[in-house]
């Protein structure tokens, strides 16, 4: 097999290319208790905010956060909230995520304590769609974070794959 250059092989590994920081309010999680594949929380989405290259967005109130804890250790994490830009623009986001910690740090963050976000591994592939012209090109995209969870707001890095 011959080798190709980076710029042109086109199953070269994708880059990434800073897409957003969006700071999630949430508020309290409403535990609904183990069921057969673990516990089951819903975290209220309060508000917050977004910024990207050259816009602003608001994080509209009223979405949640759906969680599993599927042990001591492991979350699987589908956000689904709503991002209306400085020009109106509405954009509905679903952020899927997998949050990993040592147990103890894993039950501090689920009591809602601040921990050394170095310790969790935080990362998620968040989707967009929305019918604006301008940013239709987000919704023909992938797209992959990270995350730190602080007691009262989720802050995000995303990116583009390029």
């Amino acid at each position: 097999m011959t080798s190709l250059p980076p710029d042109t092989d086109p199953l070269a590994a994708p880059h990434l290319a800073w897409f957003a920081d969006v700071c999630v309010d949430v508020g309290e999680p409403l535990v609904l208790g183990d069921g057969p594949e673990g516990l089951r929380r819903v975290v209220p989405i309060a508000g917050g905010h977004a910024r990207g290259e050259g816009w602003t967005a608001r994080v509209l109130p009223g979405g949640a956060d759906f969680q599993r804890i599927a042990s001591d250790t492991v979350s699987e994490l589908d956000a689904r909230y709503g991002l209306e830009t400085e020009a109106g623009e509405r954009i509905y986001v679903r952020n899927r995520a997998l949050r990993t910690a040592p147990a103890d740090v894993m039950a501090r963050l689920l009591r809602g304590e601040p921990v050394d976000a170095a310790q969790v591994y935080f990362r998620c592939a968040p989707s967009f769609e929305t019918r604006s012209p301008s940013l239709r090109w987000i919704t023909e995209r992938l797209f992959v974070g990270v995350g730190v969870r602080h007691p009262a707001q989720v802050v995000m890095r995303f990116f583009a794959l390029q």
